[in-house]
Parts: structure tokens; sequence; C-alpha cells
């Protein structure tokens, strides 16, 4: 049986060592893209005067999109029917987008605060009833300080009711 193999060997490494090459190949190419693609968005985030955590996201969505994308391809030169797996990581993406369409909501509505900042740290604001000074805007929450207390409000709060921007109502 190892004979077998071992004479089989030279035909295998003709067949299969050029596709499994491009395969390596491509992949390198795909993830010095990914490299690339990452710096340019730092620099063009920096350029713009964009938030960190913004950039970063972007970039690492970018990056993951690009390497999924090498990934498949360099499957796709080996012989693998990929036509299931890009099917699967569709559903998978619906299915997970589905499950987690608030989290992404307020995500989203960060990014978008981060970028047009109707508002900034130390602003007093108030939306549907709560009211507070800015300390602090991430991807997921902006937080306001009101008597002591601290206020954690979904950025999809933010995003889709009005808002007032001012000084503190005097009671």
């Amino acid at each position: 049986m190892k004979e077998a193999i071992l004479k089989q060997f030279p035909d295998l490494v003709q067949v299969w060592g050029p596709k499994f090459l491009v395969a390596i190949l491509l992949l390198a190419v795909f993830w010095l893209a990914s490299r690339f693609i990452r710096k340019a968005i730092f620099a063009a985030g920096d350029k713009a005067d964009l938030e960190y955590p913004v950039v970063r996201l972007m970039a690492m969505a970018a990056r993951v999109t690009l390497l999924m994308a090498g990934l498949v391809t360099a499957l796709g030169t080996l012989g693998v029917d990929v036509s299931a797996l890009v099917a699967g990581l569709g559903l998978t993406g619906f299915a997970l987008g589905f499950a987690i369409k608030d989290t992404i909501s307020n995500i989203l509505a960060g990014v978008l605060l981060l970028v047009y900042r109707p508002f900034s740290k130390t602003d007093y604001v108030e939306v549907k009833g709560m009211e507070g000074e800015v300390t602090a805007i991430d991807l997921r929450y902006t937080t306001l300080q009101h008597d002591g207390q601290k206020i954690l409000l979904p950025n999809s709060l933010l995003f889709t009711n009005p808002i007032t921007i001012g000084k503190p109502s005097e009671g």
C-alpha cells in the first residue's frame, strides 16, 4: 500500500501542486490587499478627522470581507464547490443579522452619530424625557450624567428621536 502511494506521489504533485501554489498565491494577494486597504482606511479616517472606533470598524469590516473573499477564491481554485459555502455564509449572515438587529441598529446609529456629530461631549441634551450632560459617545451607547446619575442611552434612540441640545431646564 505504501508503495502504491509512493508511486502515485509524483502524479499527485504534478496535478495538485500548481493548484495549491495558485491557491496560496491568491490567499497572499488577498491578505496583502486587506492590509493595504486597512492602512488606506486608517489614513483616510485620520484625514477626514473621523472617530477612531468608526475607522477601526470600517477597517475591520473591509479586512474580514477581503480575507473571506480570498479564502473562497482559493478554495474554488483547489476545486472545492464553493457555491454551498457561499450560500451557507449568506444564510448565516442573514440569521445573525436578524438575531442581533437591535445591536446592529445601535452600532450603525453610533457610527452615524460619530461621523455627523450632532452633539459633542459636554453638550447638554434631552431625548425622550431623559436629559443630562454628554460624557461619552461610543458605538453602542451615549452616556449622560444628570444629578449624579449615569444614563446610558442606546444610540438608535438618539438617532430616531428628536434631540434638544442646550442648557438644562430650570426646575
